[in-house]
């Protein structure tokens, strides 16, 4: 028997407290079915509390190559540095992910990461801190990460329901892009107050929660990884075959390159333009992270709720050429609520796309190939993050920021446009696929 709006324990205010509590629960539930899952549940704050130790880090680091060398180039060589080794690791890291339990390398990978904050924050504190042991530095967390983002993503499916995963890669992204808006607030008071050494510090100790999160899982599967007996590099050449022959996940990886050499760069870039645009110190830097990162917050749960609602292609098509034009507004403007209006846009734009993308790789890839997959995917999206880098700082150094900036969006809204017109194909493509 279906109720009607009245009978409702959610609408009638007769029905007692705990039912309507339950009523709203459902709904929550409903919108966010990965919280579903016990294990999701203890995973969430964990990652939480880790991502904001992780963002304070991030603009910490910038905000120190940028006082040490006074360089937007060095600021882009840096974040290449961290990036470049997923360019030749992931590969080998996905034939890892596919073989062995994947809490045990989370829990390795996370213990190294934390290892390498402290050594910073030590460097930084007692004033031994250069440019090199940065980019040594950074370069190690970029090995590390080789191997915990497949990881991670591949993690995902074993802890909740396959028809609760959409939604747990959107509540990962929106914990990612969360933390933006409260690591870089604590970020710009902490540098301000303390110094860029206890801000790497406490990114160090965030570390034990996520570690104290993956200990406490309960009840994951016994894994069947692929044989041992397999030579590595056939394992990443049956990866790559099965991701070029599958119509859908070739169009998402190389759909990714454009947006990772051309779009997600604009982020390195937030230093320079708080500093030398709007006059900002630590602390503004902290709302300009903080206020895209809110925007992601919105589109990363908007996608969470609507993924089954909307096509798909409207997100990531959409939600590319909305960011690209929201980026172009805040490169041409000097006032600054309006730049804050213009990030919040880009955000939500940018994150839904992206974490759509993810969804989609996901909820189609054979588990046999999911470590592979995700690694090729992260491999592509982080490994060509440091051309993207590269190639704004060269640009915002010869002909300024905001020029280097609107030639990467008008690149995103070029590619946004193609996939939207080759959309029809691909999805003939992979429904011929499905069939063989």
């Amino acid at each position: 028997m279906t109720l009607s709006a009245e009978e409702s324990p959610i609408n009638n205010p007769f029905k007692p407290e705990s039912q309507r509590g339950q009523g709203v629960s459902g709904q929550l539930l409903s919108a966010f079915p990965a919280f579903r899952s016990r294990n999701f549940r203890r995973y969430f704050p964990g990652q939480v509390i880790s991502m904001i130790g992780t963002w304070i880090q991030m603009v910490a680091q910038g905000w120190l190559v940028l006082e040490i060398t006074g360089s937007a180039f060095d600021v882009g060589v840096v974040a290449a540095a961290s990036t470049l080794p997923t360019l030749f690791l992931s590969l080998l890291g996905g034939v890892i992910v596919d073989r062995y339990p994947k809490r045990t390398i989370l829990l390795w990978t996370q213990s190294s990461a934390m290892l390498l904050a402290f050594i910073l924050g030590i460097f930084a504190m007692t004033g031994m801190v250069t440019i090199w042991i940065i980019i040594v530095l950074s370069f190690l967390l970029g090995c590390v990460n080789a191997l915990n983002v497949p990881a991670l993503q591949a993690f995902l499916s074993e802890i909740v329901d396959r028809e609760e995963l959409s939604s747990a890669i959107a509540m990962n992204s929106a914990i990612y892009n969360g933390s933006r808006v409260i690591g870089p607030a604590i970020a710009g008071f902490l540098i301000s107050a303390t110094g860029t050494g206890v801000a790497f510090i406490v990114n160090g100790v965030s570390f034990f929660a996520v570690i104290l999160a993956l200990l406490s899982m309960t009840d994951l599967p016994k894994e069947v990884g692929e044989k041992v007996s397999i030579h590595p590099l056939q394992s990443i050449k049956e990866g790559l075959k099965y991701s070029w022959e599958h119509p859908l996940i070739r169009t998402i990886v190389l759909f990714i390159a454009v947006i990772a050499i051309f779009a997600w760069s604009y982020v390195t870039m937030l230093p320079v333009i708080a500093k030398h645009r709007f006059g900002m110190g630590a602390s503004g830097l902290g709302y300009l992270y903080g206020v895209s990162g809110l925007g992601s917050v919105v589109g990363t749960v908007v996608v969470s709720i609507y993924s089954r609602k909307i096509d798909r292609m409207v997100f990531i098509a959409g939600g590319n050429i909305l960011f690209a034009l929201a980026l172009i507004g805040f490169t041409l403007t000097t006032l600054l609520p309006v730049a804050f209006l213009f990030l919040f846009i880009a955000g939500f734009g940018l994150v839904a796309a992206v974490s759509t993308m993810s969804a989609t790789i996901q909820s189609t890839v054979d588990d046999r190939f999911r470590g592979r997959v995700m690694s090729l995917y992260m491999m592509v999206f982080m490994g060509f993050m440091p051309i993207g880098n590269l190639e704004i700082g060269y640009l915002s150094e010869h002909f300024g920021t905001g020029f280097a900036i609107r030639i990467g969006c008008v690149v995103t809204i070029l590619a946004s446009l193609l996939l939207v017109y080759s959309g029809k194909s691909v999805r003939t493509a992979y429904h011929r696929y499905k069939a063989l």
